[in-house]
Parts: structure tokens; C-alpha cells; sequence
């Protein structure tokens, strides 16, 4: 659980850009509010087909981590977008999920099975992957998420947010930020420059940090309340993805989704943490603890 001094002082600031009002603190009640029951009888194209673009030679664990993260959190199918070369690794990490390659989806302009879109966990910043990348943005209105090396190579190619779907959810840390809206010398700065961005786009935007706050077009910004520095540790992101692409995936507004996921990854988090200490835990752990987060949630 976040320190609440942190979280006082993060809405001292927030307050500054803000009005008090347009500022929240989320906590379990609110969360499970926006939950919605699962339908008895419902099957798997009820919660969405959500196509995932991650991983690269060396990088495979990334894709494995957001593929579990989305698997764990109620996406009804999940397709891979990765090169042949993670293949094997996927196919056994991962058995629920089904595997396209990247080859495969250069020739492929019918994106419209998919649901939502990820991108960026591992993928690398090469030309080949800014011209996939330029090909999903372009060809797919659906919502995405986009994280990690999406956001380095949007950073680099400028014209590609404007075909990143509003209704859509960036979740970057302070220095993806940085790259994406200039350098900020203080967080009330780097705060101002992403609440800009998300009225000016369209798009939430979730700055990562302790706590972690998600800013949306309406000028709301959400203080989650849940995590830990155990949390700070490398796949951390790539499981938050995960989550915040089912969610979309399952037909959930950018806005909740990124409320809901943010604060689920902090509580699985946190539950790791008390088991398995802040120091050993790994992203993985916090995979293994969604179960329980989810249950602590009520949604079964």
C-alpha cells in the first residue's frame, strides 16, 4: 500500500493545476463499483479478442509477462504479435494465448477481429517495428494501450499520435514521458505537460511512480492507492499492459480501465509483497497474485 504522505502530497500538487474537485483518490469501494459481473452465460468472444505486439529477439520475457498479465485478468481470446523466433517460447509459457508473426502481420490489413491493441512490451525500436507499429495505429480504430518501446518510437516519430485512438490508454514512466512532452524539473511540471497531452489527444494518460496517477481528456486525474517498491523491478510494466488491455478488451472505457488496472497491479503487488517480501518479489509474482487480487475484488 502507497505511503499515504506520498499520496497527500502528490494531491497537494494535483491541487495546484486542478480543481480540488476534478482530483481522486481510489481506493477497493470505488474500484468495485465499476466491476461488472461476468454473464452466466456468456462464452469466450464475450470479453473480447485482444492482439498483443511485443517481444523481439532477446526479449521474449516481456511478451510472456504482458500475455499472463492479460490472460489473468479476463480477455475472453488473446493473440501474440511477435517475431518467429519467440515462438516455441510462447507457445509454452503461454499456452492460452495464440501466436501471430510479425512477418505475417506486415501482409495482413484486416485488423478488425481484434477488440483492443497493445503495444510495446520488449518490442525494440527498430524500422521494422516503427512500420508495424504505423501499420496497427493506421489501420485499427479499436482502443489500445501502448507502453515501453511503442512510446519510445512514437517519441521518435511524432506524427504517429495522431492516429493513436482516442479512447486509448499511454502508460509510461516519468522518462517515457519526458520523451513523449519534453523534459519536466519537477513533478508538478512533468503532471501539467501529461494532463495537457490527454486533453489535447484524447488519450489517459498513467504516469507510473509512487503513487502512480492517471490523467484523463476530461482534466480527472485518479491517485491510486495501492503498490509498492517491490514493484520497481524490470516486467513490472509489461504486466500493468496486460491488464489494462484485457480490460479494454472487455469493452471497459479507457478511463476505467486504466483505474481498474492500475489499482489491481498495485494491490497483486502488494500482495506479493506480504508473501514473498518487497526485496524477492519479481514481476512474475505479482502474475501469480492477480488471482487474489481479483478476489479481494468480488469478481470470481
Amino acid at each position: 500500500m502507497t505511503d499515504q504522505i506520498y499520496i497527500d502530497g502528490v494531491r497537494q500538487m494535483l491541487e495546484t493545476l486542478l480543481p480540488a474537485e476534478s482530483i481522486m483518490t481510489v481506493k477497493q469501494d470505488y474500484i468495485r463499483s465499476l466491476l461488472r459481473a461476468r454473464d452466466p452465460q456468456s462464452y469466450k468472444g464475450t470479453f473480447g479478442h485482444a492482439l498483443l505486439y511485443a517481444g523481439s529477439y532477446g526479449m521474449a520475457g516481456a511478451a510472456v509477462l504482458s500475455a499472463k498479465a492479460c490472460m489473468r485478468s479476463g480477455v475472453g481470446l488473446l493473440t501474440v504479435c511477435t517475431p518467429p523466433a519467440n515462438n516455441d517460447i510462447l507457445q509454452i509459457s503461454v499456452p492460452e494465448a495464440m501466436v501471430r508473426f510479425t512477418d505475417d502481420m506486415y501482409a495482413d490489413s484486416d485488423l478488425s477481429r481484434y477488440s483492443a491493441i497493445g503495444a510495446g512490451p520488449g518490442l525494440g525500436k527498430g524500422d521494422s517495428q516503427t512500420v508495424l507499429l504505423d501499420k496497427l495505429l493506421k489501420n485499427s480504430a479499436c482502443p489500445s494501450v501502448l507502453d515501453a518501446d511503442a512510446l519510445n518510437i512514437i517519441s521518435q516519430n511524432n506524427y504517429l499520435l495522431d492516429y493513436v485512438p482516442s479512447g486509448s490508454v499511454i502508460t509510461p514512466h516519468p522518462g517515457e514521458l519526458a520523451r513523449l512532452t519534453g523534459k519536466a524539473d519537477n513533478w508538478s511540471q512533468m503532471a501539467e505537460k501529461a494532463i495537457a497531452l490527454a486533453r489535447s489527444t484524447g488519450i489517459t494518460v498513467v504516469i507510473k511512480g509512487a503513487p502512480t496517477v492517471t490523467v484523463t481528456p476530461d482534466g480527472t486525474a485518479y491517485i491510486n492507492t495501492t503498490g509498492n517498491a517491490g514493484m520497481a523491478t524490470g516486467g513490472s510494466g509489461d504486466v500493468l499492459t496486460g491488464i489494462v488491455l484485457a480490460l479494454l478488451a472487455q469493452g471497459y472505457s479507457a478511463t476505467d480501465s486504466a483505474a481498474i488496472a492500475v489499482f489491481i497491479h498495485g494491490l497483486a503487488g502488494d500482495l506479493a509483497a506480504q508473501n514473498l517480501s518487497q526485496t524477492a518479489m519479481t514481476s512474475a509474482d505479482i502474475i501469480s497474485f492477480l488471482p487474489q487480487a481479483w478476489i479481494k475484488m468480488e469478481i470470481l
